[in-house]
C-alpha cells in the first residue's frame, strides 16, 4: 500500500461556524444503533426519535433537515444559543458521518480534495490548528466503510 500523502498528518480545528452541517439537500446517516444512543441523549423512545428527527430514505435512516438561510440545516443544529457559532444539539451523541468530518475518504483522497473539500464546504477549521495525526486520520477515514 502507498503511503498516504498526509502521513505527517493533517491539521484541523472546528471552529463551530456550522457549514459542515448545511449545504445543499442531503443526507446526515446514521446506524440503528446511532438511532438508539440518540434517541437516549434525547431521553427519548426510539420510534419517537425516528419519528420527529428521522426520516427513511432508500439507502437508510438520515436525521432531519430544514431549510434556512444558510441552506439544509440539520435539524439539531443551534445557530442561535452561542451567539456567532452553530453548535450541535447532539455534540455526545452525533452520527459517525459528523464525528469523522473532514476526514471522509473523497476529502482526503489527495491534497487537491482535501482543498477544494476546504474551499467548497467552506471550512475555515481544514488546515489550522492542532496537528491530527496518521493513525487517528486512518481511523475516522476507516470508520465510514
Amino acid at each position: 500500500m502507498a503511503e498516504e500523502w498526509y502521513v505527517d498528518g493533517l491539521r484541523f480545528q472546528c471552529t463551530q461556524c456550522g457549514n459542515c452541517c448545511t449545504g445543499p439537500e442531503g443526507a446526515v446517516w446514521f446506524t440503528e444503533e446511532e438511532g438508539r444512543r440518540m434517541a437516549e441523549f434525547l431521553g427519548l423512545d426510539e420510534a419517537t426519535f425516528l419519528r420527529r428527527h428521522a426520516r427513511r430514505l432508500t439507502s437508510g435512516w438520515s436525521l432531519k433537515e430544514r431549510k434556512t438561510v444558510h441552506g439544509f440545516d440539520c435539524v439539531f443544529l443551534d445557530r442561535d444559543s452561542v451567539p456567532g457559532k452553530a453548535v450541535c444539539g447532539l455534540y455526545d451523541a452525533r452520527p459517525t458521518q459528523c464525528r469523522t468530518w473532514p476526514f471522509w475518504k473523497e476529502n482526503i483522497e489527495s491534497p487537491e480534495a482535501w482543498e477544494a473539500s476546504r474551499r467548497d464546504t467552506p471550512c475555515p477549521g481544514m488546515g489550522k490548528g492542532a496537528l491530527v495525526p496518521v493513525e487517528a486520520i486512518r481511523i475516522q477515514r476507516d470508520a465510514l466503510s
